[in-house]
């Protein structure tokens, strides 16, 4: 087991992932994996495009004991990662509060908010304006049972996931291992002069893969940065609305917008033969390619110190998913190995679609 978290009672049933419908195979595995990796004794479920994959424990085990395994950022294909302690099944229509409370007093755990959402699916999202509206009743009625301190930091945020009209699965949200948005995706708006909507990949990356603190010290304005593949420049302007003055390389064309910031120095060139005279902050990369391609390429640049950082994309195939983040991982664990300690993060991203985006730099 994991070191445990100390102050909190709750017995929990297992884990609860959500993820982009169509990917529930890849992400059951992996929290088959980490289940079994914290000890528990279970089996995982997931049924196709619903949206969410289930790990249901034999018996309830403290929340304590599960420290890291509920973090959403170890799954690739996870964009949030709970533990959940209640199924409240048949719920009235004209009255779902009452059962859910009763259920969320039964576990004896006091929470600091609460957050209603559903699955990203279209059937499940005909239930995202109940969400809206139920939201706050439900929280008077759990401040009346005793069993929500808004005032109180360090409480777990209680999530209510309908998966169906008359279904909830009740799990907690722990303080900095819990996606903070609801339904695990981020809240973005697309520039209205930016050339792409791939703009919001990049965007999105930033905003997952990085931390706050590292988004202020490692992204800053007068960086210089190189985009493989930049055609028609959606992440070119990304990292330019930074500040960040950016060497685009790409046969095809930028968009005039692209051009016009005059921070971009467009190289017709391959993005796979090019590099650039001197390092530089970061380079970033959406090129279509086979993933061991670029997995290979990012780890070149990293190794041969010619880019500090890098966000890339992997176009997965059809089958075998995880296989092919596994076959990226350890091409770079093995170009790396001789380099130097790194870091390595890779998600699927709401943006994304059959591909996943990754972060990936040396440790110092």
């Amino acid at each position: 087991m994991s070191n445990p978290i100390p102050g909190y009672s709750l017995l929990v049933s297992g884990l609860i992932g959500y993820c982009r419908a169509g990917f529930e195979k890849e992400l059951a595995a992996e929290i088959d994996d980490i289940a079994a990796e914290a000890g528990l004794i279970g089996y995982v479920r997931a049924q196709p495009d619903t949206g969410y994959a289930v790990y249901e424990t034999f018996e309830p085990v403290a929340l304590s004991s599960l420290a890291g395994a509920a973090d959403w950022r170890r799954p690739v294909f996870a964009r949030q990662l709970l533990p959940w302690f209640a199924r409240v099944e048949g719920l009235p229509e004209r009255d779902r509060a009452t059962p859910i409370v009763a259920a969320v007093k039964a576990s004896g755990q006091r929470f600091s908010g609460v957050v209603a959402e559903t699955p990203d699916t279209d059937v499940a999202k005909q239930q995202s304006g109940f969400c809206r509206r139920f939201a706050e009743p439900l929280s008077r009625e759990l401040e009346k049972a005793g069993a929500l301190r808004t005032s109180r930091t360090g409480l777990p945020i209680l999530h209510v996931l309908f998966t169906d009209a008359a279904t909830a699965w009740l799990a907690a949200g722990m303080p900095g291992q819990a996606a903070p948005w609801p339904m695990g995706v981020p809240r973005l708006r697309m520039p209205s002069n930016a050339p792409s909507r791939s703009t919001l990949k990049l965007a999105e990356a930033f905003t997952t893969l990085l931390s706050d603190e590292e988004r202020d010290t490692l992204v800053r304005a007068g960086q210089r940065a190189v985009d493989l593949g930049a055609a028609p420049g959606g992440w070119t302007w990304q990292l330019v609305h930074r500040g960040l003055r950016v060497t685009a390389i790409d046969n095809g064309p930028l968009r005039d917008s692209v051009m016009a910031t005059e921070m971009v120095e467009h190289i017709r060139a391959d993005g796979f033969t090019w590099r650039p005279p001197r390092p530089v902050d970061w380079m970033v990369c959406d090129m279509v390619e086979q993933p061991s391609r670029i997995a290979s390429l990012m780890a070149e640049w990293i190794a041969t110190s010619k880019c500090r950082h890098t966000i890339f994309n992997l176009k997965l195939p059809m089958k075998r998913r995880l296989d092919a983040v596994e076959q990226c991982r350890t091409l770079i664990r093995k170009r790396l190995a001789s380099v130097g300690p790194y870091e390595l993060r890779i998600k699927h991203l709401y943006h994304d679609r059959e591909e996943v985006t990754a972060y990936l730099t040396l440790k110092k």
